[in-house]
């Protein structure tokens, strides 16, 4: 699926950008192998499809990594309704073009999601079929759901809108993450 799909703008402008970064990596003092896109919520769908569908874009458009805070992932069962339409106005190849779930393929790189069980905008369950997904290819990721919090909670901190105290713990596990993936230390 996907051949006959426009490409739109924001998935091939997020591609644009990745590629972008990488053949500049040296102008821009960057390690051309350590790119990670990060995307909360609808943008982690945006983060979730230059992953899954880069190969449309070129190599230098795939990311070493993505960082996903409680994205939309489905355009199914558990869709989030807004995303849905706005993304595919219910045209069945849209719908299956988007189902990033389904679009996951062996050269996705590595993902790091987290999300809370109580969120009542994107269900949950976005996160757990985009993990059954990865590990059914062997795509290395990182799976955290925390009992508690509402969507849109940032860095779960007061300052940025709304804390959540076992949440906060998002933030160091995907540095974390991050630094094993790709041998760094802060």
């Amino acid at each position: 699926v996907g051949e006959g799909i426009r490409k739109v703008a924001p998935e091939s402008e997020a591609a644009a950008a990745v590629a972008l970064m990488r053949e500049n990596a040296d102008e821009l003092d960057i390690d051309k192998d350590k790119i990670a896109v990060l995307g909360f919520s609808a943008g982690g769908h945006l983060a979730l499809s230059i992953a899954c569908h880069w190969r449309r874009y070129g190599e230098n458009a795939r990311p070493n990594a993505a960082v996903l805070a409680y994205p939309v992932v489905t355009m199914g069962e558990y869709a989030h309704k807004g995303s849905r339409e706005s993304l595919t106005g219910n045209d069945e190849d849209l719908i299956s073009y988007y189902s990033l779930e389904t679009q996951v393929s062996e050269d996705t790189p590595p993902c790091f999601i987290w999300h809370t069980a109580e969120d009542a905008s994107v269900p949950v369950m976005n996160s757990i079929l985009l993990a059954s997904s990865l590990s059914a290819l062997s795509v290395p990721f990182e799976l955290h759901i925390f009992q508690k919090g509402v969507h849109g909670l940032s860095l779960a901190r007061r300052e940025t809108g709304i804390e959540e105290r076992n949440a906060q713990a998002w933030f160091p596990l995907a540095i974390a993450w991050l630094s094993s993936l790709f041998s760094f230390t802060l």
